[in-house]
């Protein structure tokens, strides 16, 4: 039986314009409830951001930043920060690379430089609730747990690779393609953040369900007993996936578990 069901949110569980269906996801989170499922949020988004699309459902849980901070509104089961030296580093070898869009991102806030594109930092703050604009990030005293890079999106490939070069032995760069690229903590992903939550709740990967569409969403499906991959999936993603919903325009992940709450 699947215990718990997790799901990615941009190209997955929200509609391009970020919202989805409450009335339909009430009914089936009460469904959940009755049936003793765990829902969680499984994204490389904020906490903070992502609460904002729940804030009648405090018994949510989720991991996120890609599974560095893994935590509900009473309590933080986990949370993996980079070690501060290995931060300066990792920044020193983003900065040299032209042409990109820098968040630093922490477990109570992401930081922007002051420098950065006022209308990037505007736009940013539809992914990050809580972000500060500093002068420089050695002031920042907070626990870093990913890196977000913007760039070019035709780039995003050729900057991805040179990153996992880069980066070697440090980190370790996803993406879910169109310019957007996480540095991320090596060995840490939203499998990992799962199987993580799973020891404390008592539930095995074997028994969990997760829906995503993107390359960071890799792991997650390939781990989980039933991973769902959007229709409008990256195609690497569909060939992990153990089964396919229809795309997040149209509610795929309501849709799936309409089904699934009823066998």
């Amino acid at each position: 039986m699947i215990k718990l069901i997790a799901t990615d949110m941009d190209g997955t569980f929200l509609r391009n314009d970020m919202t989805y269906d409450a009335a339909k996801f009430q009914a089936l989170h009460a469904k959940m409830q009755a049936q003793q499922r765990q829902f969680v949020v499984a994204s490389g988004n904020q906490y903070f951001q992502l609460t904002s699309f729940f804030p009648a459902y405090p018994d949510l849980i989720y991991v996120a930043e890609n599974g560095a901070l893994i935590r509900d509104a009473q309590q933080v089961y986990a949370c993996h920060a980079f070690d501060p030296d290995v931060v300066q580093t990792i920044l020193a070898k983003i900065n040299a690379i032209p042409d990109l869009k820098l968040l630093v991102c922490g477990a109570e806030s992401a930081y922007a430089l002051t420098t950065l594109d006022p209308q990037h930092v505007t736009h940013m703050r539809r992914y990050y609730h809580h972000l500060a604009v500093v002068d420089d990030f050695a002031s920042v005293d907070d626990q870093i747990l990913k890196f977000a890079i913007s760039c070019p999106p035709e780039k995003t490939t050729a900057i991805v690779d040179q990153l996992r070069t880069d980066l070697a032995g440090l980190a370790e760069p996803t993406s879910s393609g169109h310019g957007d690229i996480d540095v991320i903590q090596l060995g840490r992903n939203k499998a990992t953040g799962l199987a993580e939550l799973g020891n404390i709740l008592g539930i095995e990967l074997s028994g969990m369900a997760a829906f995503g569409d993107g390359g960071n969403d890799l792991e997650m499906l390939r781990e989980v007993g039933l991973g769902v991959a959007m229709a409008n999936a990256q195609p690497d993603v569909l060939a992990v996936a153990n089964d396919q919903t229809i795309t997040n325009q149209k509610q795929g992940v309501l849709t799936y578990l309409d089904r699934l709450l009823e066998d």
